[in-house]
């Protein structure tokens, strides 16, 4: 079933003000959004029908008027409640099954996120007089600090790319020979550009122009953006680009990045293959085989030479320049760690 219909099915099932609220507030964004955000607003009205407004006989007939009776109690508790609750959905067969869903900290701050966004869509369009979700707190986060690739890691992850054959035995050996350069252009593109695993198996051919090197990715949030190639990632572009215009039984003409199956690389392919190359290359920490390590690599590498913040920010498509911060500080701890190794506990002769 396409997510399109999906979403649908969920947005008309809810008030009138929600889909107009999702459609202008998440233009742009993919459809995995949009459902998940649908569905946050879903469990709050639900909530409020069960323990506030009972004479409300379907989430559909909520009105902006009752939102803006929510008190700063009441969403205190559905920050409680979402923690461990019951829901219910009915199957393709009709059957309707009950479920226990739990939320750890992350969970509860992206629901208390997309309220927060209906409340400050209702306030500045006049249909509730004030946003009481401004007096509210959200869950302290206790994040793992993710590590970008070491210089080592780097090279040895490179070195499978475009040695594979040295790596692959057997099927793995020739399914590799079959998207050999597919993927060095690929992941070269992510270390080189930093863009994220959306932005490039989303390109299109003409989005590529070797004439001015670049090439043109969506944001989030639907603007665009050019992007230009270092030379490595041009070259390796171009070798790949004189293969997929070859390509026959392409089902996805468009589609820059082909999978064997003639369709648009997904992002779960560009995941898995990573990680295939991460565990050849000796890279076993989780968080180094996502994709966007690739791309935490390159804001890092950015900083480390020197690159002013504002102009990473700019390169990696931050609307927020406290999101590169992170990266800033991830870079900071490689530096405390080369200042304290090369540190003389016993002094320096000329102190």
């Amino acid at each position: 079933m396409s997510k399109y219909i999906d979403l649908t099915k969920i947005l008309t099932k809810l008030p009138d003000f929600v889909f107009d609220y999702i459609e202008i507030a998440y233009d742009g964004e993919s459809v995995n959004t949009q459902i998940g955000y649908s569905l946050d607003i879903k469990t709050f009205l639900e909530y409020l029908r069960r323990f506030k407004f009972r004479s409300v006989e379907a989430i559909e007939d909520f009105t902006p008027e009752q939102l803006g009776e929510v008190t700063l109690r009441d969403l205190n508790g559905f920050k409680a409640y979402l923690r461990e609750y019951e829901s219910e959905y009915i199957t393709a067969s009709g059957k309707k099954i009950k479920r226990i869903r739990r939320n750890g900290e992350f969970g509860i701050n992206r629901k208390l996120s997309g309220i927060r966004g209906l409340y400050m869509y209702l306030y500045k369009n006049d249909y509730i007089d004030h946003n009481i979700t401004d007096k509210l707190d959200f869950k302290k986060l206790h994040q793992k600090m993710k590590r970008p690739l070491t210089t080592q890691d780097t090279v040895n992850l490179i070195d499978v790319l475009y040695e594979g054959e040295n790596y692959f035995t057997g099927r793995s050996r020739a399914s590799y020979l079959n998207r050999k350069q597919r993927d060095i252009a690929l992941f070269t593109a992510y270390l080189g550009t930093g863009c994220r695993v959306s932005e490039i198996v989303n390109l299109d051919i003409n989005d590529v122009d070797f004439e001015s090197s670049s090439f043109i990715v969506t944001r989030k949030g639907g603007s665009q953006q050019e992007i230009f190639m270092p030379l490595q990632v041009e070259n390796e572009m171009l070798k790949y680009m004189e293969e997929r215009l070859k390509m026959e039984n392409v089902k996805d003409k468009d589609a820059l990045f082909i999978s064997r199956n003639g369709k648009r690389l997904s992002p779960q392919s560009v995941e898995k293959n990573l990680k295939t190359y991460c565990i050849a290359a000796g890279i076993t920490d989780p968080d180094k085989m996502h994709p966007h390590a690739l791309r935490r690599t390159f804001a890092c590498n950015m900083i480390a030479d020197g690159v002013d913040i504002k102009m990473v920010a700019e390169l990696m498509g931050h609307r927020n320049i406290e999101v590169t911060h992170r990266y800033y500080t991830q870079y900071a701890i490689e530096k405390r760690k080369e200042v304290m190794r090369n540190f003389d506990i016993m002094g320096s002769e000329n102190s």
